[in-house]
């Protein structure tokens, strides 16, 4: 397993080379470095004896249909895109594991139908929107997006036309019904598994997130005659607030919540700050914890503006529920976990994975991979041959015991 595991790390290596620049690894939807990847993951799939397409989305699809095989097939795989300057394992890892699994199962001889997917984008660099790819294959693609434009003005249509696929056949591209499934292998990108001393777990859910935007408005004023008694400030008011929010989140299990942004005006050393703008991401892999979360930050907006007599305005820009993965195949995972004498680790994702978009479309599971120090989405992000070769075993007893069921 030690050398599957190599290979998979080489792969990765090798298509980080594959790039919009020379010195970053930066590869956008349907850019030119695409059609290396493509290549390169065509050759690996045409050597195993898989079937190829390319959808009208650019999603590679390579099918291994073994003699003997009956029923559905496992859909498994990740996204090749990146977000710019990226690390050389996000989604790609996954696109190499699933091609190492139906390695495996050849080997096995399992009779199992097995199609891995390279979905095309994940990331929403180029138009803005993410998950274009599994949106299409899970038929959720609104044909609308054909006309978002990237930075250089061309629209997402014609992208796809001159990558050489023709747009008008997306809906074609939907996956059908006879499909057991769908598994993603991806990296933890955070310091979980890492902090723990753990290579693999399980998923048990893609968090809930609500983003919005706060603004606390007081009196801009001069800052050395107005009396601290007197000052309507718009900065300490939220700063108190985000220290509300941090003590909030700690004290209240599973939820996660961040402010990112934060402005002051008029930011001047000598004036008394009389608008503070921030922005309140939430996250939860439970929706009423989540919105409960919600509802008792702003409510505490409203309070510390009243006490020291500010306004308080918020918009909500996004509310995205909770994805629980499929209780079937996560048990799968863990029992695999179990069989291979790996500690069982269950838990959500704050990050979004194609896995919640396919989970509307047929169950879906992920195995997370350890990403040493947290890192990800930067140069330095890596994995440890150890748990590459530890998600090796898991999918070995993973389809096994999928298979079995299956028949």
């Amino acid at each position: 397993m030690r050398d599957r595991a190599r290979r998979a790390i080489s792969e990765c290596k090798h298509i980080a080379t594959m790039s919009e620049e020379p010195d970053r690894i930066t590869r956008r939807f349907l850019t030119p470095p695409v059609h290396q990847v493509h290549a390169h993951l065509r050759a690996r799939m045409e050597a195993m004896g898989m079937t190829i397409r390319v959808d009208a989305a650019g999603n590679l699809c390579g099918l291994w249909q073994p003699a003997g095989a009956r029923g559905a097939r496992l859909i498994m795989g990740s996204h090749i895109d990146t977000v710019p300057n990226a690390g050389a394992y996000d989604g790609i890892l996954g696109v190499a594991l699933a091609l190492e699994w139906v390695a495996l199962a050849q080997e096995l001889a399992l009779p199992l139908a097995l199609e891995v997917i390279a979905f095309s984008e994940e990331e929403g660099v180029r138009f803005g929107v993410p998950f274009i790819g599994s949106r299409v294959v899970a038929g959720r693609f609104d044909t609308a997006l054909l006309e978002f434009k990237d930075s250089d003005g061309v629209t997402m249509e014609q992208a796809i036309l001159d990558y050489g696929l023709d747009p008008h056949c997306i809906a074609e591209a939907a996956v059908d019904d006879d499909a057991l499934g769908f598994v993603e292998i991806h990296v933890e990108q955070g310091p979980v598994l890492d902090s723990g001393g753990l290579s693999v777990a399980a998923v048990s859910a893609i968090m809930g997130q609500t983003r919005l935007s706060l603004k606390f408005t007081g009196q801009a004023n001069h800052a050395g005659t107005t009396p601290m008694r007197l000052r309507r400030d718009a900065l300490t008011a939220a700063a108190e607030w985000v220290t509300a929010v941090e003590t909030y989140a700690i004290a209240t299990e599973g939820l996660v919540a961040t402010i990112g942004k934060f402005a002051v005006d008029p930011n001047a050393s000598n004036v008394i700050p009389g608008v503070a703008q921030l922005s309140l991401d939430v996250r939860h892999p439970d929706d009423t914890a989540r919105n409960d979360a919600v509802d008792v930050l702003l409510a505490k907006t409203s309070a510390i503006g009243a006490r020291r007599g500010l306004t308080t305005i918020c918009v909500r820009e996004m509310d995205q529920p909770a994805v629980p993965m499929d209780e079937r195949l996560t048990a799968f995972v863990t029992e695999a976990i179990d069989a291979c004498g790996f500690r069982v680790k269950t838990m959500p994702s704050g990050a979004g994975h194609d896995a919640m978009v396919m989970a509307a479309r047929m169950p879906a599971a992920m195995l997370f991979l350890r990403s040493p120090g947290g890192i990800s989405h930067h140069p330095a992000e890596t994995v440890l041959e150890e748990d590459v070769e530890a998600a090796l075993h898991v999918g070995r007893k993973f389809l096994q015991r999928l298979t079995a069921e299956s028949r």
